[in-house]
This record gives structure tokens, C-alpha cells and sequence, in this order.
């Protein structure tokens, strides 16, 4: 019998996919996590719905772990400065790209951005580079 995880997963889509078309409908404005976050970090935004989107988005990955989840979500075991060293080329990338991978992902695939396409292409491609490369590559103790 497969987990329920899939469940879990789908629900969680569904609420994303809601909650970016609800704040694109009431207020006009898209979901991409690191232009609200650069925001509200910077000052520049101090519209309360921006501040509130992020603590909903805490508040929603603390109710999950501490009281949906069946067991833990899995710990990093990355030494924290190759973690470190990942966010801030993430965060280099979305200013690059300008808008993130739920920036464009979520909400610039949902309204057919041509843009939004090429740089989610540009972060799947990516992505799928560096783990083969991880994996086969030998960067890994005991990698190929």
C-alpha cells in the first residue's frame, strides 16, 4: 500500500495553486516568494499582505511538520556551508532571473509567460545537471 504522502503533496499543491490565484485576483500581485520575501527584508514593501503571505507560508510548513506530518521531514546532512554557499547562488539566480522558481514556476506558467517558461526550462535543465553531476560525478563519498 503507498504512503499517504502523495496525499499530503497534493493537498499542498492544490493550497498553493489557490492561494497564488487568490492574490493574484484580490490584489493584483503574483506569488513569487523571493520578490515578497526582498520586500518585506528590505522595507521596501510594507503592504501588510506581504508580511502576512510570509507568515502564512511559515505558519503553514510549521503546522504541517509539527502536527500533519507521520514522521519528521528528513534533516540536512550537507556541512551548513555548502548550504549557505547553495542559498546565496539561489538567491543570485532568482535576481537573474528575475522572479523565482515559484515566481515563475506557479504563477508565470499559470498565465502562459513565455519568459516564465524559458527560465523554468533553465532551472529544471539545471537542476537535472547538477544531480546527475552529484551522483555519477564523484562529489559524493562513495559517488561514481
Amino acid at each position: 500500500m503507498l504512503p499517504d504522502h502523495w496525499i499530503h503533496a497534493l493537498i499542498g499543491g492544490l493550497l498553493i495553486g489557490a492561494s497564488a490565484t487568490f492574490l493574484l485576483v484580490m490584489n493584483g500581485r503574483i506569488a513569487g516568494i523571493s520578490g515578497i520575501a526582498g520586500q518585506v527584508l528590505t522595507g521596501r514593501g510594507k503592504e501588510r499582505w506581504a508580511v502576512m503571505f510570509l507568515v502564512g507560508l511559515l505558519a503553514g510548513g510549521a503546522l504541517y511538520e509539527y502536527v500533519l506530518a507521520g514522521e519528521p521531514t528528513p534533516r540536512a546532512t550537507a556541512h551548513p556551508l555548502l548550504m549557505v554557499a547553495g542559498g546565496l547562488l539561489v538567491g543570485i539566480g532568482s535576481r537573474m532571473g528575475h522572479g523565482c522558481t515559484s515566481g515563475h514556476g506557479v504563477c508565470g506558467l499559470g498565465r502562459f509567460s513565455r519568459r516564465s517558461l524559458i527560465a523554468v526550462l533553465v532551472f529544471m535543465g539545471t537542476a537535472m545537471i547538477t544531480v546527475y553531476a552529484i551522483r555519477h560525478g564523484g562529489f559524493l563519498p562513495g559517488g561514481g
